[in-house]
């Protein structure tokens, strides 16, 4: 997730900590270093040049000059002026204090915008609400067996619009609005058409939907890796039809950066959530100030906190604090910790979550094969209770029949049982019992 402009970034960070002092010259050299950084990344040239004065303007303030650590005065500055490209704060969902709430999605064709619907909704009926998904689409034959195939897997309500000219779509967007509202559902998540372009026939269409739908949120969707394609594209729809917030697709594979600091800038809306991966729960808040730094290789190591609530039943994490202290952890229980990582997501994304400096200094050249889990959980299931529970006694004959078991070669069966005994170690040692005392 956008590695090149980070990597970039390390650098000038790097160079300003080499530095004794921060002089205007050194100054200038880091900036230029910036400069060339977001260009690469196809950051918009009016943000760049506003990134860069706001920086040099702080920077080279008296206070930071004469302080004992200038460098990091700096780097702050930077984290700060970054954050504020991206916007500032967290923006929340407006929801409508007389339900339905109606959040109408719109963009060009290929951004990703059904399955969005699809993940938006799965996003708030974890918040414990009652979404209704609907496809106003007067063009796509597949539009609404689309989305309804994707409502069905999330076993979430779908509404199907019988109109397909746009008179007659006026009544059936009032009559989706009134079914809503008559059977409690909050909110009302509108899938709309999309174009390979921007054209008069599509924004009329969108135009139209509004005026009846009046939604509190008109929020358009951007395909991150398409760059300055999407920013010009998000701007045309904030000055045709006007927009309220921004939800980034395919952030995850979007090395460069591009549209994600370009685009609060160029339409004054704020980015809400970024999908990051193809499935239905790939949907994450977007958070400025965390993402600043994890651009600039300090991790974002409060999402990672916040998936592991998530994701981490209390009660089972309590009963394995209680197993570690009497020292009684077996191979069932090394299986659940495989699955909650799982359930967390792969372990790159896990790991791009951490900084990459200190203890962490080469944590993102680490390459981690996913199916490494998947594989030591079918090991593990070839296993006796017996010999879950007591490891001691897997044998060669025994780690044989767990390899053809598995499908998996002795070898991988091997490194699994390794791995796990350097746990136990280190689980017998004083700073870790000591860490597990103060566990609840």
């Amino acid at each position: 997730m956008l590695d090149q402009l980070s990597d970039r970034l390390q650098k000038v960070m790097k160079f300003l900590r080499g530095e004794g002092k921060i002089t205007e010259k050194n100054m200038d050299e880091a900036l230029k270093m910036m400069r060339m950084a977001f260009l690469e990344a196809d950051v918009n040239y009016n943000v760049v040049k506003k990134f860069e004065s706001g920086i040099k303007e702080k920077a080279l303030d008296k206070r930071v000059l004469e302080s004992l650590t200038p460098a990091q005065h700096v780097i702050k500055i930077i984290r700060d002026e970054l954050t504020g490209i991206l916007g500032k704060k967290d923006s929340q969902l407006n929801f409508s204090s007389t339900p339905p709430s109606i959040f109408m999605l719109v963009g060009l064709q290929g951004t990703g915008k059904t399955t969005t619907c699809g993940k938006l909704a799965k996003f708030v009926s974890n918040k414990k609400k009652n979404p209704l998904l609907v496809s106003f689409d007067l063009k796509r034959p597949a539009a609404q067996e689309q989305l309804e195939i994707i409502a069905r897997t999330l076993d979430l309500a779908f509404y199907k619009l019988s109109g397909t000219r746009i008179s007659s779509s006026k009544k059936a967007l009032k009559e989706v609005v009134e079914f809503a509202r008559k059977n409690s559902h909050d909110p009302l998540i509108v899938d709309t058409a999309g174009r390979l372009h921007v054209d008069e026939e599509l924004m009329e269409e969108l135009r139209m939907a509004k005026d009846i739908l009046c939604p509190d949120e008109t929020i358009y969707v951007g395909d991150s890796m398409t760059g300055q394609d999407a920013v010009r594209s998000a701007q045309q729809f904030e000055d045709k039809i006007k927009l309220t917030s921004i939800i980034l697709t395919k952030l995850d594979g979007d090395a460069r950066g591009g549209a994600a600091l370009s685009i609060v800038s160029a339409t004054g809306k704020p980015i809400k959530f970024v999908g990051v991966g193809e499935k239905l729960d790939k949907l994450e808040v977007f958070h400025p100030d965390r993402m600043a730094s994890r651009i600039m290789g300090m991790g974002d190591v409060l999402s990672l906190i916040e998936k592991a609530e998530n994701e981490t039943d209390i009660k089972e994490a309590k009963e394995l604090a209680r197993k570690l202290k009497k020292k009684e952890f077996s191979f069932d229980d090394f299986k659940k910790q495989l699955i909650q990582i799982k359930k967390m997501g792969s372990m790159s994304q896990l790991l791009s979550g951490l900084p990459t400096g200190g203890m962490f200094k080469n944590i993102s050249k680490i390459q981690v094969d996913d199916n490494k889990i998947l594989y030591f959980e079918a090991i593990i299931n070839s296993m006796t209770p017996e010999e879950r529970d007591n490891p001691k006694i897997i044998d060669g004959s025994r780690r044989s029949r767990i390899s053809k078991g598995s499908g998996r070669p002795v070898s991988e069966v091997n490194q699994l049982l390794k791995q796990f005994n350097e746990m136990k170690k280190m689980m017998k040692k004083s700073q870790f019992q000591k860490l597990l005392s103060s566990f609840p």
